[in-house]
């Protein structure tokens, strides 16, 4: 593709659109900007990445597009959301072979992103119903449900001692290799909203005094250890309260550089409650101009802020969720600028293998 709108299943137009040009990523040649996501949509029973999955990723790949799975747990104590896949069992691995080769099969890049929700569970979700780890014993209050209806309960955190944190890299590192394993092309650190690393680094959630806390030094120590130990991709998101998130971002993305990463991923801190946007007051362009290498973007992007992203130099990639959850073949209609389906967010998280996940239609279907 030539800069040109063409390549995106056989369409062409003359006019360049930023978002549909070609762009290097490291050894991969991607044909569009137009990213996939990581969305969490709990169909994993037990865990483990299930046969209804294959259609979902397949349905939004495109001969040279990027996607990113969903955020999946590095052990079993990872786990903070029902029926969220995991990366840590032989039969995990083995479920997610097939999911990936349907995105190698039609031309796609496929990333696995993997987490550790921290202190963001309770001990039903635990094993053997023990305490949550995080970097402190302080709990989170009740928060209103990813659904915006049910109420999330947590149980109080336990403090991780200094000697059990290099356990968790390891799972971390662990579960990289077996993404590899499992025929991922790469794999995406997930560093954000409030979940175990965030929670590292955040000066309003830990309150720890050993190596691993006080200084910005300090609390970047652990999620920069998880880096060195994984050394593919990063995501990182300023989102849990501190009280100098620009100065945290910056340390980050300049850390990063030092561990030759494919591409840093961002999300831009301007949505309001039920996707309303505002404008963020810290800018993700420092880190985009501090960061050497691939720059991507997330937070309620539409088609015209993702062109200006590019072709303004802000981002090389443009990551979408809910647009590309509701339009499997968002490249194509951004292509074509033509109408989008709505999203309906009562089944964003329900555990239907086909309503809300596979059945959105494609714009020849809705013609």
């Amino acid at each position: 593709m030539d800069g040109k709108v063409q390549g995106i299943n056989g369409v062409s137009a003359e006019t360049p659109i930023p978002l549909i040009t070609p762009y290097k990523l490291g050894k991969f040649q991607l044909s569009h900007r137009v990213v996939l996501a990581p969305l969490t949509r709990q169909r994993s029973w037990n865990n483990v990445p299930q046969p209804h999955a294959i259609l979902h990723y397949s349905q939004r790949t495109s001969k040279g597009g990027l996607l990113i799975a969903e955020a999946t747990g590095v052990s079993d104590t990872a786990q903070g959301y029902p029926d969220t896949p995991g990366i840590w069992t032989k039969e995990q691995v083995e479920a997610w072979k097939p999911i990936v080769d349907a995105v190698h099969a039609k031309g796609g890049i496929f990333f696995c992103q993997i987490w550790h929700v921290g202190r963001v569970s309770n001990t039903g979700f635990q094993p053997n119903g023990q305490a949550p780890i995080s970097c402190t014993d302080k709990p989170l209050t009740p928060q209103i449900g990813a659904n915006g209806i049910d109420v999330d309960q947590f149980s109080p955190p336990r403090r991780l001692t200094t000697d059990e944190i290099p356990q968790v890299v390891k799972d971390f590192r662990l579960a990289a290799r077996n993404a590899i394993e499992a025929g991922f092309d790469g794999v995406e650190i997930h560093g954000a909203h409030g979940y175990l690393l965030d929670q590292f680094m955040k000066d309003q959630v830990n309150d720890r005094t050993d190596k691993y806390g006080g200084s910005l030094e300090n609390r970047c120590r652990f999620p920069l250890e998880v880096v060195e130990a994984v050394a593919f991709s990063i995501c990182y998101l300023c989102r849990s309260r501190d009280s100098n998130p620009r100065a945290l971002g910056l340390y980050m993305a300049e850390s990063l550089n030092k561990y030759g990463l494919l591409y840093c991923h961002m999300v831009e801190p301007r949505m309001k409650t039920l996707g309303e946007k505002s404008e963020c007051a810290h800018s993700l362009l420092p880190m985009r101009k501090a960061f050497n290498g691939t720059f991507l973007v997330a937070g309620g992007y539409d088609r015209e802020d993702g062109n200006n992203a590019v072709a303004e130099n802000r981002a090389d990639l443009v990551v979408y969720g809910r647009w590309f959850l509701a339009n499997p073949d968002l490249p194509k209609r951004f292509a074509l600028n033509a109408p989008l389906n709505k999203y309906n967010r009562e089944t964003f998280y329900t555990p239907d293998p086909v309503l809300g996940y596979t059945d959105y239609p494609f714009l020849e279907d809705a013609e």
